[in-house]
């Protein structure tokens, strides 16, 4: 079943209710450049952990990448480029953060494997988010 461009969706009656949307599906990619910001030894402590080096440079530039693409993302500034870009950024992160089948089986593993997962359903939002963009009207609400 296709939906043509004239249709009125509820999101788009909605603005408000979207924006905020986008707002909670970025608020990992806002919460952890804070927490990195506030506790940067913890955030060169993390990349070392992941075998990132150097580790300050990679803190740094994962910082600004997850704030910078968030705020695309939240004004609207080439939103669909800022949404593939996370979808990227945490496809990669998630292969190098929880790799869940090389754990033993337990809570730990069983923690990994949902964490995996909804790193993939990120994802898929932010590939969502991307297509709506692309078939937006160029100056549609943000």
């Amino acid at each position: 079943m296709s939906i043509s461009a004239s249709t009125t969706s509820p999101a788009s009656k909605a603005p408000a209710l979207r924006w905020f949307a986008m707002l909670l599906l970025c608020a990992a990619y806002i919460q952890g450049p804070v927490t990195k910001i506030l506790d940067f030894g913890s955030a060169i402590a993390e990349m070392n952990h992941f075998g990132l080096s150097p580790a300050p440079l990679f803190a740094v530039l994962v910082i600004v990448f997850e704030l910078v693409t968030s705020a695309m993302i939240l004004t609207g500034r080439w939103r669909w480029l800022a949404a593939l870009c996370l979808a990227g950024f945490t496809l990669v992160a998630t292969f190098i953060a929880l790799r869940f089948w090389e754990l033993p089986p337990g809570q730990d593993r069983m923690m990994a494997t949902n964490a995996f997962f909804e790193h993939l359903g990120l994802i898929g939002g932010f590939l969502l988010v991307a297509l709506d963009d692309l078939a937006r009207p160029r100056g549609a609400d943000s």
